[in-house]
């Protein structure tokens, strides 16, 4: 059955590289670690990086009713993680995290979970990417991928996750439960 997505591109799109269908292999799941989806296109949308006139975003946004938005076509770059960009889709789950205090010591523990409808979602996505995209047999959490610490904002001699998402509460076997995909990186 056929999944429902509603395109919103990013305005910087055209200026993402392109890349052919056979060139991703994996799928990073994130979490948006803001109140809503409206602020992650507000985030999205912001130009980051001046040399190229591009932003920060995901190729997906699952909002808590389960809506699939689609920022990025598969066909583009998005940067979404260190390093893993090229071969992969980027996939966001709208969701608190650590909102408003990332890198706060004392807020590292991310306490909203996945809705059913986001998580049933998510999987009806993956299994379309699947068919989509020949070579995609790998996933990752955002955390799983990028390990990097960093002072924590209230206290520079204590190192916290530079990425924790999508975290602890993420259903990983429920996610990979029938994908078809093997998860990659630290977390596994």
């Amino acid at each position: 059955m056929p999944i429902t997505v509603i395109d919103q591109p990013l305005p910087y799109v055209a200026k993402l590289p392109e890349r052919p269908a056979s060139a991703v292999e994996m799928v990073v799941i994130h979490c948006t670690e803001l109140p809503d989806l409206a602020m992650a296109r507000e985030y999205g949308e912001r130009v980051l990086y001046e040399d190229r006139g591009t932003g920060a975003s995901g190729h997906f946004y699952i909002d808590r009713d389960g809506t699939i938005y689609r920022y990025v076509p598969g066909n583009r770059v998005a940067n979404h993680v260190r390093g893993q960009n090229p071969n992969s889709i980027g996939i966001e789950l709208v969701n608190l995290g650590r909102y408003p205090d990332w890198w706060n010591s004392h807020r590292q523990t991310m306490t909203e979970p996945y809705t059913a409808a986001q998580i049933a979602a998510l999987r009806a996505l993956l299994a379309q990417l699947r068919q989509d995209y020949p070579n995609l047999h790998l996933i990752a959490g955002h955390e799983d991928l990028d390990t990097a610490r960093l002072p924590a904002s209230d206290n520079p001699a204590v190192e916290v996750p530079r990425k924790l998402d999508p975290g602890p509460l993420f259903p990983w076997d429920e996610v990979l439960d029938g994908s078809g995909l093997t998860r990659t990186g630290a977390g596994r």
